[in-house]
């Protein structure tokens, strides 16, 4: 059975994106965009909820007209061959070798899972991670925190009805600046 990898940036207080919904203070060092590109191999799947598609969308495609840093010269054309799929009951297509789940999420998710093939890696987004948190779909988390504090925003994960238990599998310092947490779900 395929694994769902959530891989996600948040700050050291906790959020995902600043009061103003911005996304500006991720740094990605040279160890922690090897780590990235790790994942996006053992992946055959990109997912992502509707706001982090029009987020992603708007700048991988042109990646290389916009910025010369090396880890997004070196992902744009990975992001543009792979496979996506956005969870969304609002948008209806996407470009960019894409397609569109609406609907019941965790059955449509559950059964991509039993497909043959390569992890589903989900990128960023608190809304549609902690729905497939709360439907137990999520199998490792990948938590990458920076060395910010945002003071506010967006948590990585909206609060929940239950507790979940996740066990820690690995820690990494990433750059000397931020810190992977690794989790499997209990």
């Amino acid at each position: 059975m395929r694994k769902v990898v959530y891989f996600v940036h948040q700050s050291a207080d906790g959020f995902i994106e600043g009061p103003a919904g911005e996304f500006d203070w991720p740094t990605m060092g040279r160890e922690l965009s090897d780590y990235s590109h790790e994942l996006t191999d053992r992946a055959d799947v990109f997912m992502y909820g509707r706001l982090v598609w029009d987020m992603m969308s708007s700048y991988w495609p042109s990646a290389e007209t916009i910025s010369d840093d090396p880890h997004d010269l070196r992902f744009a054309p990975v992001w543009r061959k792979t496979p996506k799929i956005v969870f969304s009951n609002t948008l209806t297509e996407a470009d960019w070798n894409t397609r569109v789940i609406g609907g019941d999420i965790g059955a449509r998710l559950a059964e991509l899972k039993k497909e043959e093939g390569g992890e589903l890696l989900l990128m960023g987004g608190s809304k549609l991670a902690s729905k497939l948190t709360e439907l137990g779909l999520i199998d490792e988390y990948h938590v990458v925190v920076h060395p910010v504090l945002l003071g506010g925003g967006k948590p990585v994960f909206a609060p929940a009805d239950s507790r979940v238990r996740l066990r820690l599998v690995e820690t990494r310092a990433f750059d000397g600046t931020t810190v992977l947490l690794r989790y499997d779900r209990v």
